[in-house]
């Protein structure tokens, strides 16, 4: 028989960045970093810690997971190239994964003392499936994109776009849903003067347990074919970018 599939989870779009490892597509262990300005140096020995909290050796590892975006370019950058460098050494294949999509998984995948959140399990939003996720992007400027959770893997509804928080208010044929994500978090004041419900976290704020929980419910996603060449999913031009056009 052999050994359990052991993967790594790396996550640091958002202000709260996350690794964990699964075993057999059980986490074993994770653990969050908090600063976003740390995540860079605190990433590489966040894992050690929770490779060996799973009582994994590094050599064992089959796989990993990086959280593809969108958030913060510095986040993302954090992640991709630990991601990169982790499965070049390593000889192991290298999945790229929508940090909204593990973020609607984030709450199932969570144990319930898990994070730095508590867990309202009893929030209205545990009954809503439809989300609608705002990733911040300062200003008035927000990543969104929509779900609705269906059991399975969640089937998107609207595409993850860079919008204004009012394209997003004017989106009424979703403005039922239950908006959540650390954009949300910020523009709560103005979403529910609109009349929107915002959700608390963790709903809605990305994890290295959701990346962990797409690669379970979807084991047939293929991993990167060029892992080198990859790059994360900013959904905008860098502020160096748009200086030189």
């Amino acid at each position: 028989m052999s050994a359990p599939w052991v993967m790594v989870g790396l996550e640091t779009s958002g202000p709260v960045g996350s690794v964990a490892v699964a075993v057999g597509g059980s986490v074993r262990a994770r653990t969050f970093l908090g600063e976003p300005g740390a995540h860079a140096a605190g990433l590489v020995p966040a894992l050690e810690v929770v490779l060996r909290e799973a009582g994994v050796a590094r050599a064992a590892v089959d796989a990993v997971a990086v959280g593809a975006g969108p958030g913060s370019f510095t986040g993302l950058r954090v992640a991709a190239a630990a991601g990169k460098g982790l499965a070049h050494a390593l000889g192991v294949p290298l999945w790229a994964i929508s940090s909204f999509l593990a973020a609607t998984l984030t709450e199932e995948a969570l144990p319930g003392d898990a994070g730095p959140w508590a867990l309202a399990r009893d929030a209205v939003g545990m009954h809503l499936h439809t989300r609608y996720l705002l990733f911040d992007a300062r200003g008035d400027r927000v990543f969104a994109a929509a779900y609705r959770l269906t059991g399975g893997l969640p089937r998107e509804l609207r595409s993850p776009r860079f919008a204004r928080l009012d394209e997003v208010l004017a989106d009424e044929e979703l403005a039922g849903a239950g908006f959540c994500g650390d954009g949300a978090n910020r523009h709560a004041p103005r979403l529910r003067s609109e009349g929107r419900l915002v959700l608390p976290p963790p709903l809605g704020f990305p994890s290295a347990d959701g990346l962990l929980r797409v690669l379970a419910l979807d084991p047939d996603r293929p991993p990167l074919s060029d892992p080198g060449g990859w790059e994360p999913d900013y959904l905008r031009a860098s502020s160096a970018e748009r200086e030189r056009r």
